[in-house]
């Protein structure tokens, strides 16, 4: 038979082609059951990194950064343990990219502090001088969406069964509960590491710059998501 499968080139690519991808499929298909399974103690996102990662999308982030470290040593030695598929349970959507021009972020949140943050959105030279990097100022000016962060919290809650507890509840009244004792707080904790005085005057009045959000979002990113 192998000989004959030599003699015919169209037919032993035909055999070669249904052999690896018998192999694919063996090997791929597990991981699709594992991939739903949150990696333990993983939580879901706060309302306030939620409004930090549309910031992170709509000001075009992830064209230049991805958020998925391969199994190479090239890449955990530069960005830290390789990416598990279960710790992007609670995506919606993924936002693993395909380009680097930046760094890779998946992990950015366990070497990188709040104040770096800070300097590195309003002028990226000022940490990285090489850096080609466009200043985001316009963060620190406009407002982040917190409404539509918490319906999409209600949301995933009620349809993908993400395991918010009763402080994720619908309705107007639930909204401004939840913002003034769990997403007021939390941006007040993420001020208090930063220097700009009017970024911190605007939280205490009640109002939360896009700059603070997508700095809540950034340090959640790697290991720090099950803390």
């Amino acid at each position: 038979m192998f000989h004959w499968l030599e003699k015919n080139p169209f037919f032993f690519a035909v055999v070669v082609f249904l052999v690896i991808a018998f192999a694919g499929v063996v090997t791929i298909l597990p991981n699709f059951s594992e991939a739903s399974q949150p990696i333990k103690g993983l939580k879901p996102y706060t309302v306030l990194e939620l409004a930090g990662k549309e910031v992170y999308k709509k000001d075009n982030c992830l064209s230049c950064h991805s958020q998925l470290i391969r199994p190479f040593k090239s890449e955990t030695d530069r960005y830290g343990q390789y990416s598990l598929s279960g710790e992007y349970a609670y995506d919606r959507p993924f936002l693993w990219g395909s380009k680097r021009t930046g760094p890779d972020l998946h992990r950015v949140g366990n070497y990188r502090t709040t104040d770096w943050h800070e300097n590195h959105m309003w002028d990226p030279k000022s940490v990285v001088p090489d850096s080609i990097m466009p200043a985001y100022k316009h963060q620190y000016t406009n407002m982040a969406d917190i409404e539509t962060a918490y319906a999409e919290a209600v949301t995933v809650k009620n349809i993908f069964k993400t395991p918010y507890g009763p402080e994720i509840a619908e309705g107007k009244a639930a909204f401004e509960k939840h913002f003034k004792d769990v997403v007021l707080p939390e941006a007040k904790m993420i001020t208090a590491g930063m220097k700009k005085a009017d970024i911190k005057a605007m939280v205490d009045s009640g109002e939360i710059p896009e700059i603070v959000a997508i700095i809540a979002y950034m340090n959640r990113l790697g290991n720090k998501r099950t803390q």
